[in-house]
C-alpha cells in the first residue's frame, strides 16, 4: 500500500465530514488544513488530537502521544498507522427543504372549513464552533467514509453511506407539522395573507428546529419559510376563499365610509374654529365698549371730585367763561379801525354782548337742569335697557350703569357694537343691520326678537 507523506483536502465544499482515504503515513509527514478547516486525528479507534487551520509535520513534538505510540510499536521506524477526517467549517448555504407528500391538516379557525397545506424553504446550515465537528464525527459519521447534505450531489456519494438530509428529515417534519399551523391561529394570520408574515412564522420554525440539530453539533444561522402550498383545488378552501372576497368587500366599503367621515368631521371642526373666532371678536368689541363707557364715566365722577374739593362745579366754570364773554364784548364798544369809535357802534357792541350773555345764561340753564329733581317736560325720556334707570332720550350713557343708550331712530350694529342711524347699512363698519325671517322670509332691523308675520323667534337681544 502506498504510503502518504502530504495529509489534505481540497474537495467539494459541499461535505461537511470527509476522511483521508489513506491511513499509513511517514512519520514526519505535512499535514496541511486549509482557513475553513479543521483535522481530527483517530488512532486505534481513539480521538486523539484536533488541529486549526496550518501546516504541521507529524512528529513526537506535535503528537507526543502518537510519538510514544510508535516507539513502542515500530521501535522508531516508519510509517504509523492512522485515521485522519477533516471537517468543512464553512456555512452552506440555500439548503432545501419541505413538507413534499405529507400535508399538513390545518382548519381555518373563522369558518371551521379544514383542508391540507404544505410547506417549503430553504436554511443555512454550519458545524457549530464548539467542538461540534467532533460531536457530528462521533454520533453520526461514524466510521464511515463522511458526509454532506445530500450524498448524491457530491464527488464522493458512493463512499457516503448516509446524507444529513436523510437523517434530520423526519425532524424537519415533525417540527413543521407541529407548529406551523398553531402559529398560524395564534397569531390570526389569514392564509390568503399568509405571505406578510412568513419572516415570523420562519423564526418559530427555526426556535423549534434548531435544538434537534445542536443536539448533533450542527447549527441552523438562518431558516426561510419561502411558500405556502394552498390546496387551490379543493372545494373547501374555495369556499374560504369566495367567503374572504366578501369580508374584503366591506372592509373596503368601511374604510371608503371611515374617510368620508374623516374629511366632513375635519370640514365641521374648521367651520365651528371660524364661527368660534368671529363669535370671539364680537365679544372683544363689546367688552371694549363697555370698558369705554365705563371708564368715561369714571373719569366724569373724579373730574366732579377735584371739582368738588377745589370748592366749584361745572356750572361755576360755565358762568365764568360766560363773564369772561360778556365782559370782552363790553370792552370792545368804542373800538373802531381809526383808533376812536363812535356812539352807535358802541351800543351794537353793547348788544351783541347781552346776546351772547343770555344765550349762554339758557345754555348753562339747561346744562345744569338735568341734574335737578325735576326733568325737561319736552323731552322724551327712556329706560336703559341693561339697569332700567329712566333717563333723558339724549343721553348717550347710563349716569347709573354706564351701558350705552341710543335713541328711537338708532339702532346697536351686531358687527361693530356701536350706535348707528336706523336703515340697512351700519355708518360705522358698513356691516348689514337687517335680518330675515328663517321662516316667512320677512326682513327687519338686527335687534328684532320676534317675526310680526309669523311670529318666528329671530334672535334678537
Amino acid at each position: 500500500m502506498e504510503i502518504a507523506s502530504v495529509i489534505k483536502y481540497e474537495g467539494d465544499n459541499k461535505t461537511f465530514i470527509w476522511k483521508h482515504p489513506k491511513e499509513d503515513f511517514n512519520r514526519n509527514s505535512q499535514l496541511i488544513v486549509h482557513e475553513t478547516q479543521e483535522a481530527i486525528f483517530f488512532m486505534n479507534g481513539q480521538a486523539l488530537d484536533t488541529f486549526g487551520p496550518g501546516k504541521y509535520t507529524l512528529d513526537s513534538e506535535n503528537l507526543p502521544v502518537i510519538g510514544k505510540v510508535i516507539n513502542l510499536a515500530t521501535k522508531g521506524e516508519s510509517p504509523f498507522h492512522c485515521e485522519v477526517y477533516f471537517i468543512n467549517k464553512t456555512v452552506q448555504m440555500s439548503i432545501k427543504w419541505g413538507t413534499g407528500i405529507n400535508p399538513i391538516s390545518y382548519i381555518d379557525p373563522e369558518y371551521h372549513v379544514p383542508f391540507s397545506i404544505g410547506a417549503s424553504g430553504e436554511m443555512n446550515l454550519k458545524i457549530s464552533d464548539d467542538n461540534g465537528g467532533k460531536k457530528l464525527l462521533l454520533k453520526l459519521v461514524g466510521t464511515t467514509n463522511g458526509i454532506s447534505w445530500n450524498n448524491s450531489e457530491t464527488g464522493d456519494s458512493s463512499n457516503f453511506t448516509q446524507s444529513l438530509e436523510d437523517s434530520f428529515r423526519p425532524l424537519i417534519l415533525n417540527s413543521v407539522k407541529t407548529h406551523l399551523a398553531p402559529s398560524i391561529k395564534n397569531n390570526n394570520i389569514n392564509l390568503l395573507e399568509i405571505d406578510e408574515h412568513l419572516s415570523d412564522l420562519s423564526k418559530t420554525l427555526r426556535d423549534a428546529i434548531l435544538p434537534g440539530f445542536e443536539e448533533y453539533g450542527l447549527t441552523i444561522p438562518q431558516f426561510y419559510l419561502n411558500n405556502i402550498v394552498l390546496p387551490e383545488n379543493d372545494t373547501n378552501f374555495k369556499k374560504v376563499r369566495d367567503l374572504y372576497a366578501v369580508s374584503l368587500q366591506k372592509r373596503t366599503i368601511k374604510a371608503e365610509a371611515d374617510i368620508v367621515a374623516a374629511r366632513r368631521e375635519t370640514e365641521l371642526e374648521k367651520e365651528t374654529t371660524e364661527t368660534e373666532l368671529l363669535k370671539r371678536e364680537a365679544e372683544r368689541k363689546i367688552i371694549n365698549a363697555q370698558t369705554e363707557a365705563q371708564m368715561a364715566k369714571i373719569e366724569g365722577f373724579a373730574e366732579a371730585e377735584v371739582m368738588a374739593a377745589k370748592g366749584y362745579n361745572q356750572k361755576d366754570i360755565i358762568e365764568a367763561d360766560v363773564k369772561k364773554a360778556f365782559a370782552e364784548g363790553i370792552g370792545n364798544m368804542g373800538s373802531g379801525s381809526s383808533g376812536g369809535g363812535s356812539t352807535i357802534s358802541d351800543i351794537a357792541g353793547l348788544g351783541i354782548g347781552i346776546q351772547a350773555a343770555g344765550y349762554m345764561a339758557n345754555q348753562t340753564k339747561d346744562i345744569f337742569s338735568s341734574g335737578n329733581a325735576q326733568p325737561n317736560n319736552n323731552e322724551k325720556n327712556k329706560q336703559c335697557s341693561k339697569c332700567g334707570k329712566t333717563i333723558p332720550a339724549s343721553t348717550k350713557f347710563c349716569p347709573e350703569c354706564g351701558s350705552p343708550v341710543i335713541s328711537e331712530d338708532e339702532i346697536i350694529c351686531p358687527v361693530c357694537k356701536k350706535n348707528t342711524k336706523k336703515g340697512k347699512f351700519c355708518s360705522e363698519c358698513g356691516s348689514s343691520l337687517t335680518i330675515k325671517c328663517p321662516k316667512c322670509g320677512e326682513e327687519y332691523l338686527a335687534g328684532t326678537k320676534f317675526c310680526n308675520n309669523c311670529g318666528t323667534k329671530l334672535g334678537g337681544e
